[in-house]
């Protein structure tokens, strides 16, 4: 009698019995579509930037199964006869969820994974620096955003070859489509302005003004009634409304580096939850009076997000940290991390990404308990030289131990030299910085300038060196030890120190 009532528990819960879920429709689905629980079979996949790998994890005990390793990492990849994939940064799945579109921005290029098997079944090259794949809700065309260029660029769903592309403005960012399957959002890099595509046709129907040009990411909700997107370099999120006029709704100050916007419906209702990168946190707001109910701190540089199948979780990259933060819902706790390659950026989590196996109680076992051994792990490999990096923090000078760090800094190995990117926050907005190594802690004595740059309207800004960096400020040589420093300024001229290594 027990074993009876074991199997139609497991039977109800994967639907083998027709009954409905209690709520309905995730990202980027429908609000009518049926929620699924999550499972063994279902994955979350990120894309890493400077390890050029996709790292492949199962949510039901947040294991890494493997990486899907499309480019190799420094010098390798500065090679002329180079073939493999650089920056490794944009994803979306199909419909049928059996293919993840993975972007390579350095090599222009869309890498098509087949997920039953982990392996690249077709890879199309296009123009300058894309973005972001998406598919559209029938899947039968893919929009790749060419960032680098001034248009969408549309593939076809079955072939992977270009049938068109739709002028917009110049630096189109991301694409998000309405779950109705009638238009599609495109957010601009470039120029303040969101075009809005009728997808049947590819016209252009509508304009909706940003507050400022660098939206790099935008989500449609499940009911097909706002789409938000964030502004990264004025650390704002907008809402507009998805239909006719497209008017904008709200404009929200979310932070400094505001990354990544998705929708999670659940118990509660229905959330966007943002990614604030400079702040290391996430921040939960109603869609429906914008109200802002939560602040999660979730670890370095936060970037990526995708709800699961069942609204249940949220899966976060952290860029800084070379990690994903899996957070409940329901109390907006983090409650779980996982290893990744180096820079994780975009992230999506699919289910039913591999296939069951066969047969209803095969099913059901493979969804709830154990996974079998091997089951989706074909064309994986570990993460090796993707897993090593190290971390430091910049403080103001003179802070204390305890004070929350501004600037986060990530060094990814890639042998002999890292690839330091550091999240600076707490500068003044729109000046000229300078990034250094000091022979003194106190950010004096001989300074070796790394990287210039320049912070954003919200004081903030990602900045890039490369070098044997770990080695000097880790001292791991004989040679003297060296710290990082911030300095307002240029090279030639500078002030003093504004942010230190924080030991």
């Amino acid at each position: 009698m027990r074993r009876k009532v074991i199997l139609a528990v497991l039977l109800v819960a994967i639907g083998l019995v027709g009954v409905r879920h209690a709520f309905a429709g995730q990202a980027p689905a429908a609000a009518s579509d049926p929620d699924i629980p999550i499972g063994h079979q279902d994955r979350v996949y990120s894309a890493e930037q400077y390890s050029n790998t996709v790292s492949v994890t199962d949510p039901v005990d947040n294991r890494l199964v493997g990486t899907i390793r499309l480019g190799d990492s420094l010098p390798a990849n500065l090679s002329p006869l180079y073939k493999g994939q650089l920056l490794v940064h944009g994803m979306g799945f199909s419909p049928d969820h059996r293919t993840i579109a993975v972007v390579a921005v350095g090599s222009n290029a869309v890498n098509f994974i087949d997920t039953a098997t982990n392996s690249v079944k077709h890879v199309t090259y296009l123009g300058r620096s894309p973005h972001e794949a998406f598919y559209t809700m029938d899947g039968k065309e893919v929009w790749v955003t060419v960032r680098g260029e001034n248009y969408v660029s549309v593939l076809d769903g079955t072939t992977y070859e270009e049938k068109g592309r739709i002028v917009v403005p110049n630096g189109p960012g991301m694409t998000s489509f309405s779950p109705d399957g009638k238009y599609g959002y495109v957010c601009s890099s470039f120029t303040p302005e969101t075009e809005v595509v009728t997808v049947a046709d590819h016209r252009i129907v509508g304009r909706v003004p940003q507050a400022s040009p660098f939206c790099p990411n935008i989500a449609a909700t499940p009911d097909s009634k706002q789409v938000w997107f964030t502004l990264k370099d004025t650390g704002k999120t907008q809402v507009f409304d998805a239909q006719p006029p497209f008017t904008l709704l709200k404009t929200l100050d979310t932070g400094p580096i505001t990354n990544h916007v998705n929708i999670v419906r659940n118990a509660k209702g229905m959330f966007a939850y943002v990614t604030i990168g400079g702040l290391n946190e996430i921040k939960v707001f109603r869609t429906d009076d914008f109200e802002q109910v939560a602040t999660i701190p979730v670890g370095k540089l936060p970037h990526g997000i995708w709800p699961s199948g069942d609204g249940t979780r949220v899966y976060v990259g952290l860029e800084n940290e070379d990690k994903v933060a899996v957070i409940d819902t329901l109390t907006n706790q983090v409650i779980a991390t996982s290893p990744v390659g180096q820079a994780p950026q975009a992230l999506v989590y699919v289910p039913d990404a591999v296939p069951a196996m066969s047969g209803g109680l095969n099913e059901a076992m493979t969804r709830m308990t154990v996974a079998p051994e091997g089951l989706g792990t074909n064309n994986l490999q570990p993460l090796g030289i993707a897993g090593q990096s190290t971390e430091l923090s910049l403080v103001p000078p003179g802070a204390n131990k305890e004070a929350k760090a501004p600037t986060s800094v990530s060094l990814s190995d890639q042998g002999l030299v890292q690839i330091l990117e550091a999240a600076v926050t707490g500068l003044e907005p729109g000046k000229p910085y300078l990034l250094a190594l000091a022979s003194e802690p106190s950010g004096t004595g001989v300074l070796e300038p790394l990287q210039g740059f320049m912070t954003n309207p919200a004081g903030a800004a990602v900045v890039n060196a490369i070098g044997p960096i770990r080695q000097l400020v880790r001292s791991e040589d004989k040679a003297p030890r060296r710290y990082l420093v911030i300095l307002p300024g240029t090279p030639g001229t500078h002030g003093t120190p504004v942010q230190i290594q924080k030991e």
